[in-house]
This record gives structure tokens, C-alpha cells and sequence, in this order.
């Protein structure tokens, strides 16, 4: 059994009928921690489906979108056509010094291999506030419960190198943010449920979204053969109405440069 790397290539539309609606948990929060537009500009930095940015606009944002994969541009583009949505990504974005009022990003310092050069990318293109989110508790431990009943060895978690990584705590986002130039930033943490229908759940493995997806794929027939079967176990035995009840918890931070 060898599971493939985690890669997002390609499952746009698989993580817009799943984890897309998941990672709206947080928007309230953010949307309320930078207020509204009134005509300012901002920059929602690994937008995915465009959801976010399209709540950003409704408040007022003058709104620009960076998403680096295909797949996800295409989903936004046909999800909320009034965003613009273009390619880019951390660490490296092409916008000038304090280009843009506020910047956002959520659940995306989570996936870099940098996470200090990507806040600190996010600190440069802004002019004042930049928001930003990371899991505490992620769905990562329900697929490792799967594997576990199906008696199949879960992958690694795929840890950053110590001197990149972070503790993924309130605290520990916080210092990480500090390191890379956030002045004084103020972190929470915020937990919510999602009622997770159980074909949604699938839909993201099935169309290999985040690493429990890319391990899925990696599996030969007969062990997705009995992934499934533990999966659907699972569900039979804790959601008989075809939803879950999952709790997730992440750290939202906010600097404000002045």
C-alpha cells in the first residue's frame, strides 16, 4: 500500500460538495474581525471555491482573489462570477507592498511548507489588517478511526520540518505569527459542529480532497474496498440519519498595522 502525496490538483468540484461548506465555519468570525468594506480593497489569498470572498463583497469589499489551483478557479468562477479570482500563491504573491487594505486566509497557513514566509507574505500586501486561520481539530481524526477499523495503517500526518513547524495551539499560531512580523497579534480559538452528511464525507475522500483523500487514493481495490466498509459502519453505528455530528476547532488571529 503506498498512498499517494497529498496534492489539491483537481478536486475543485469534490471539495465544493464537501469540505467547502466546513471551512465556511469560521467566515462569521473573520468577516466581523475586519467589518465592513465600504469600499475598501482586500485580498482573500488561497480562496478555493470563492465563497468567502463572495460574503467579503456582499459586505462592501472591493475584493481580489488568489487561488493557485485550476480546478478550484473554475468552481469559483462558476460559483460567484461577480469575484475576481486569478492565479497566485504563498509565499510569493504578485502584488506590490501594502497593496490591498486587509488580507485574508483561511485554512491555508496549515498547508504551506513555510508557514512564517507565507504570514509574512500576507503582512507585506497589506496596508492595515490581516486575518488568518489554522485547524486545532480537523476531520484528520475520523478518517484515522476508519483505518483503524479497517485494520489498515493510517499515513503519517505529514509534520513539517521542526524548524518550520508550529504548535498547532492558539498560542502556538500566535508566536509563529509573531516570528514572521505580525505585531501584536490577537488569536482565539473558535469551535464549532458541522452536521456533516455522511455523502459529503465521502465525496471528499472519493474525490481525494486533503490528505485523507490523497490516501484513499493511494489505497489498491481491495483496501478501499474495506475503507468503505468501515466507513459505512461507522456511520451506521453513530449517524443512522446520514449525518454527523463532528466537532472542529481552529485559531483565528488578526493584526492590524496601525
Amino acid at each position: 500500500m503506498s498512498p499517494r502525496p497529498n496534492s489539491w490538483s483537481g478536486v475543485g468540484e469534490a471539495y465544493a460538495a464537501s469540505y467547502a461548506e466546513l471551512c465556511a465555519g469560521t467566515g462569521a468570525t473573520l468577516r466581523e474581525l475586519l467589518g465592513a468594506g465600504a469600499g475598501r480593497t482586500l485580498l482573500d489569498v488561497g480562496a478555493g471555491t470563492g465563497d468567502l470572498a463572495a460574503t467579503f463583497a456582499a459586505d462592501g469589499w472591493i475584493v481580489d482573489a488568489r487561488e493557485p489551483e485550476e480546478s478550484m478557479r473554475a468552481v469559483a468562477r462558476k460559483r460567484h462570477p461577480e469575484v475576481r479570482i486569478t492565479e497566485g500563491a504563498l509565499p510569493e504573491l504578485p502584488d506590490a507592498d501594502g497593496a490591498f487594505d486587509a488580507v485574508v486566509a483561511n485554512f491555508v497557513l496549515n498547508h504551506v511548507p513555510d508557514p512564517r514566509a507565507a504570514a509574512a507574505e500576507l503582512r507585506r500586501v497589506t496596508r492595515d489588517a490581516a486575518a488568518a486561520t489554522i485547524w486545532i481539530r480537523s476531520p484528520s481524526w475520523l478518517w484515522a478511526e476508519v483505518c483503524e477499523r479497517a485494520r489498515l495503517q493510517a499515513a503519517a500526518g505529514g509534520r513539517l520540518p521542526e524548524d518550520k513547524d508550529f504548535e498547532r495551539t492558539a498560542g502556538g499560531f500566535a508566536r509563529m505569527l509573531q516570528d514572521a512580523g505580525w505585531r501584536a497579534p490577537d488569536v482565539v480559538e473558535e469551535q464549532w459542529i458541522w452536521n456533516a452528511p455522511a455523502t459529503a464525507l465521502w465525496a471528499s475522500v472519493e474525490g481525494g480532497v486533503a490528505g485523507a483523500g490523497a490516501y484513499y487514493l493511494g489505497l489498491d481495490a481491495p483496501d478501499r474496498v474495506r475503507f468503505r466498509s468501515a466507513f459505512d459502519a461507522l456511520i451506521v453505528e453513530r449517524a443512522p440519519d446520514g449525518v454527523l455530528a463532528l466537532e472542529h476547532v481552529a485559531a483565528v488571529a488578526v493584526m492590524r498595522r496601525t
